[in-house]
Order: structure tokens, then C-alpha cells, then sequence
């Protein structure tokens, strides 16, 4: 496939907004690409070179990319950085300055998808002394290769600019179209990638060898899978009723949550959002080491800071400490972590994903007894409500967070929010009992006392699993120190884009808009209807449109982004109404 063919369908997709149409015109690029060829389009579509479990970076800065797409038109450094800051957009300067080159095209054969997929690849790869300027070199060797519109996305995609708005549903729903014929297929699709989490793997599969090979798709050591989910409910009669009357129930852990993957000596552990972590808690390997004897294990646990002489679990801003990049021997010194491990997906060749809750817990326990630094979350099993609360209360009494009951029946459902698991959290003075998790859509400049921050406050936003978007629910102006006023602007003055994202939803325009990057962790009194905000938004029975809102909005935390979890892990639109709606239940009591 020519990689002009998928410059013209990116160009199409921009101008749309229509999930349908993007579908459509997507399963026509995928259907159009070779067998070998799909497992590369599907990462250029996400924007990436490969899932975030390798850890694959293009390791490119906006000034590397100014410098090679000078060399590549002819033009100068300046006369680059010029064009960008007028425009706000890299593949819009290096379409006008490739256009206007007096440069010819250096070469005379048409850049093929493979092409220019292996030639990013190696910029990624590429590194150690003179790196900087070898990546430079092969970027400007590609852009010259370019037409226009090729240099559009050639000059986006190392800087993770694509702006197609086109998130990993549309695209699995796109797959199951161009591969056979229909939407159907999209289920075992979705299923195959919350099993492997490697979206072009999926596609590479089902291109060839057919959807029966996905229908049989399995787990495998060191493909991390996509971590099940909890839904809320806010009282234990609540929980037992939806549970059939009979339920375990483990007390909630507020650390990291690691996904530990064990084949004899290797070790690799994964975040929530999938990343390898290994390196960061050399504690917990040493544990898994030592302490787990299985040959081959992947099991889940949440990491945190846990005062093993007294019995004290320490809080959360003590154990996001151990989140570093330099000095983790010396810190894992001071602060050790423990491994409260609550779930089991494969030991010793055995696939438990389909196995009954009882039975993998049965076979963790029996997996960790006697390792040190790991062991199974506390756990009792429920069937009245005075004993969920009062494991609930102790829960709390220790410093948790609260208590997570588990259908005792059900099968580990990867990457989904299912009630098989309900969380129950702390109740605090207002009426919305839990935190929301929330993407940075845009942000106001300060004004009055913050003019100086140029920063007053964010725009953000909840994920709309069924349509594929975001749309905005808070702003929110207070929570934040000077320190974080500073800190967010630097951080995303980096993701700032001239027009609204393609995947928002808004009525609300900020001062600045940015790419659907990064998540916060919000506090409020209550959830509200307003008819400023697109989340949920519906026409009432008088005509007007209103959505859902968060009254009295603040940051909590540590007053910064989530690192462990992406976009896609925000709170969803399906859970700001379901939680409206118990709050609603609960102020009628």
C-alpha cells in the first residue's frame, strides 16, 4: 500500500466527524492493505510504533523536527519555527514549505507503508552519541521522499500529532468491517485485545488467518491484559442484591496496580495503563523471585507502602514516592513496597481467565503462601449486609479506601467494567461518595491574582465508551498551588492544538484546547445536570438539552496528572449517570 493512499484517508477523516463515515472510510484503508502490511497501519493510526507494554518511543522533540524539516524544503530553522507558531500545527508547516520547496523529491519511487513505517521505526531505535543528529538526518531523508500531503503526517506522527479522532473502538469496529463484511465481529475483536492489548496484532490476526483464529484467542506471558474493572454501588444491601446474596469481599488498596508476569527467571511487571514498570520496584521482583515458585504466572496486585512490624499501610503520598525514574535502589531502601496480590490469569501453562473467582484465589493463595513481600489481599466472604459494613468500617479504620466484593462465580472479564466487581468507597461530607478521573481538554489563562501563572484553570472532560469521544462535565479552578499552576502549564502548553480536538464533545470553549492526553483525579459535592456541559446530554421533556456537571470541583491527590492511567481510563459518561442516579437514591433515604 502507498503511503500517499493513507495521507488521503487521514486528510478525509479530519474533515468528518461522523463515526460512521470514519468507519466506513477506514475498513476501505484496511481492506485495502496487504496481509502483512495491516499490523503497521494500525499503529500509525493510533500514533504510535507499538503498544505501550514494549516501550517503543520515537525519542523526537518539535526542535529535531523544525531542523529536519528545514533540510528536507530547503527553508531555514527559523523560517520553520515561524510557520508552526503561526499555524500550531507541524504537519500543516511541513505541508506549506514541502509545497513550496525548490527542493525535488529525492527520490523517484512512491513511499510505500512499509517504507515509512521501518524508517520511523529506526529513528525510535537509534540512539547513544550522535543520535540526535542521525534521527534529524533520517527524519529530513523521509520528508524529502514526501509529497505535501505525505509530509502532513510525516512531520505529525514522531511527535504523536496525528489528530485523525479516531480512538481503538472505532478502529476494532472498522477491522471487523474491512475483514468481514460487518460491525459483528467487533466483540471478539475487542475480547482478542483485552487479552494481548496489541491492537495491530489483532488486526495482523484476523487479516491472516480469519476471525476463527480470534474467536480462539488466548493469553500469553508478557502481553499484558487489559485489567478488569469495578463498578460502583453505594450500600451493601446494594451490593448483596446485585450479587444473588453471596459475595467475597477485599479490602481496597490505594497504590500502584501491578500486573506481574513471571516464565521461569524473567520477570516483567505492567501499570494500569500497561506500561512496563519492572525497573521502577526491584523489591517486588526480588520478592517474585524468591518467593514465587511457579514456573510460569500472571497474577494482580496493588503495590504500596505497608509498615510490615506494626501493621500500618501508609498513604497514598508516601507511596507515589517509589514513582521515579532516577534513584529507585536508595528509595526502595527507605520505602519498601508490599504486593497485596487479589487475582490469578495463568499458572504453569493453565488459562484461569474463565475460571470462577473462587477457584483463582484458591490457586493464588496457594501460589504466594510463604513469599515474602506478597500476599493475598484480606477477605471476607459476605452473605448480610451487617457483615459487608462491618468489614467496610474496619477497612477504613486501617486507612483504605474502602472494599471491592467479588461474584464468587464469575471469570476474570478482562478490560471491562462489569458487576462482577462493585467497589464500595468512603463516604465523604458532600453527596458524591467516590473520585472521578478526568481528561484535560483545555485550560483558561489566570486572571486577577493569577494573571502572572498564566493559567486559571482546566476544562475537562469524561469518555464516552459507546460513541467513542469525550465530552466535558467540570471546569475546574480550585485545588491547585502555585507549584501546580506552573507545573500544568508547562505540561501542557506541550499538547496545545489550534482547533477543538476531534474526538470532543463541547459547548465551552477554553483559551487554550489540548489533545485528550492526560487524567486527573477530581473531588465534588455532587453530580448536577447543566446545559453547558456535553456529557450525557440528552433533550428533556420541555426541548432543552442538558448534561451532566460536577458542583464544587477540586483536584485531589498530589494535585497532578495520573501517570498510571490514559484517556481511554477515564471515568466514563455510563458511570457519571449511574452514579447520579444513586445519588439521587441515596438523598431520598
Amino acid at each position: 500500500m502507498l503511503f500517499r493512499d493513507v495521507a488521503g484517508c487521514y486528510e478525509k477523516l479530519e474533515g468528518i466527524s461522523s463515526r460512521l463515515e470514519m468507519m466506513g472510510l477506514l475498513s476501505q484503508l484496511f481492506k485495502g492493505a496487504g496481509k502483512g502490511e495491516i499490523r503497521a497501519l494500525v499503529y500509525m493510526t493510533q500514533g504510535i510504533l507499538a503498544p505501550n507494554f514494549e516501550g517503543v518511543e520515537f525519542g523526537v522533540a518539535e526542535k529535531m523536527l523544525e531542523e529536519a524539516i528545514a533540510i528536507a524544503t530547503g527553508h531555514t530553522k527559523d523560517e520553520v519555527k515561524s510557520l508552526y507558531e503561526k499555524r500550531g500545527d507541524m504537519g500543516a508547516a511541513a505541508f506549506e514549505l514541502r509545497k513550496g520547496s525548490k527542493l525535488r523529491c529525492m527520490s523517484e519511487d512512491e513511499l510505500s507503508i512499509g517504507d515509512v513505517y521501518g524508517r520511523m521505526l529506526k529513528v525510535a531505535r537509534t540512539s547513544g552519541q550522535g543520535s540526535k543528529d542521525a534521527k534529524i538526518k533520517m527524519l529530513a531523508a523521509v520528508l524529502a521522499s514526501a509529497s505535501p500531503p505525505e509530509a502532513k503526517y510525516l512531520a505529525r506522527y514522531p511527535i504523536g500529532q496525528l489528530r485523525l479522532g479516531v480512538g481503538d473502538s472505532t478502529i476494532l469496529e472498522a477491522l471487523s468491517i474491512s475483514m468481514t463484511g460487518g460491525r459483528e465481529a467487533k466483540k471478539e475483536l475487542e475480547n482478542a485485545y483485552n487479552l494481548c492489548s496489541d491492537l495491530g496484532e489483532v488486526g495482523e490476526v484476523l487479516a491472516k488467518s480469519g476471525i476463527s483464529s480470534i474467536k480462539s484467542f488466548s493469553i500469553a506471558l508478557f502481553k499484558p491484559i487489559r485489567p478488569a474493572l469495578a463498578e460502583r454501588l453505594p450500600t451493601a444491601e446494594e451490593i448483596l442484591e446485585k450479587m444473588g446474596g453471596r459475595c467475597a469481599v477485599e479490602q481496597k488498596y490505594d497504590g500502584f496496580r501491578c500486573q506481574v508476569h513471571k516464565d521461569g527467571k524473567k520477570v516483567r511487571i505492567y501499570s494500569r495503563n500497561l506500561e512496563e514498570t519492572t525497573g521502577m520496584y526491584p523489591d517486588i521482583v526480588g520478592y517474585v523471585h524468591s518467593g514465587i515458585k511457579a514456573e510460569g504466572i500472571i497474577f494482580e496486585g496493588e503495590a504500596l507502602a505497608f509498615n510490615e512490624s506494626t501493621g500500618e499501610f501508609l498513604p497514598f503520598q508516601e507511596t507515589i514516592q517509589r514513582k521515579r525514574k532516577h534513584g529507585i535502589e536508595e528509595k526502595a531502601a527507605e520505602l519498601p513496597l508490599h504486593l497485596f496480590a487479589f487475582d490469578l490469569m495463568y499458572l504453569n501453562g493453565k488459562d484461569y481467565m474463565m475460571e470462577p473467582y473462587e477457584k483463582r484465589r484458591s490457586a493464588l493463595e496457594a501460589a504466594v503462601k510463604g513469599a515474602k513481600g506478597i500476599s493475598p489481599t484480606a477477605r471476607i466472604i459476605a452473605d448480610a449486609p451487617r457483615e459487608l459494613e462491618g468489614f467496610f468500617e474496619e477497612s477504613i479504620e486501617n486507612g483504605l479506601e474502602g472494599v471491592v466484593a467479588k461474584d464468587l462465580s464469575a471469570p476474570y472479564i478482562a478490560g471491562a467494567r462489569e458487576f462482577s466487581w462493585i467497589k464500595m468507597k468512603r463516604s465523604y461530607k458532600g453527596q458524591l461518595s467516590d473520585t472521578v478521573d478526568l481528561v484535560i481538554v483545555g485550560y483558561f489563562l489566570g486572571r486577577g491574582s493569577r494573571a502572572a501563572f498564566r493559567f486559571g484553570g482546566l476544562l475537562c472532560a469524561v469518555y464516552d465508551r459507546v460513541k467513542d469521544r469525550f465530552e466535558t462535565i467540570s471546569k475546574i479552578g480550585t485545588g491547585f498551588t502555585e507549584a501546580n499552576m506552573e507545573a500544568f502549564r508547562q505540561l501542557l502548553d506541550k499538547s496545545v492544538v489550534r482547533a477543538k480536538p476531534a474526538r470532543l464533545e463541547s459547548e465551552i470553549t477554553p483559551d487554550f484546547w489540548v489533545e485528550p492526553r492526560y487524567v486527573v483525579t477530581v473531588r465534588a459535592d455532587e453530580i448536577t445536570k447543566s446545559p453547558m456541559h456535553t456529557c450525557g446530554r440528552q433533550r428533556d421533556e420541555e426541548g432543552n438539552e442538558t448534561g451532566y456537571a460536577l458542583r464544587f470541583p477540586r483536584i485531589v491527590g498530589d494535585g497532578f496528572v495520573r501517570k498510571d492511567k490514559g484517556a481511554a481510563d477515564a471515568t466514563t459518561t455510563k458511570e457519571i449517570i449511574e452514579m447520579y442516579r444513586q445519588q439521587k437514591r441515596i438523598g431520598l433515604r
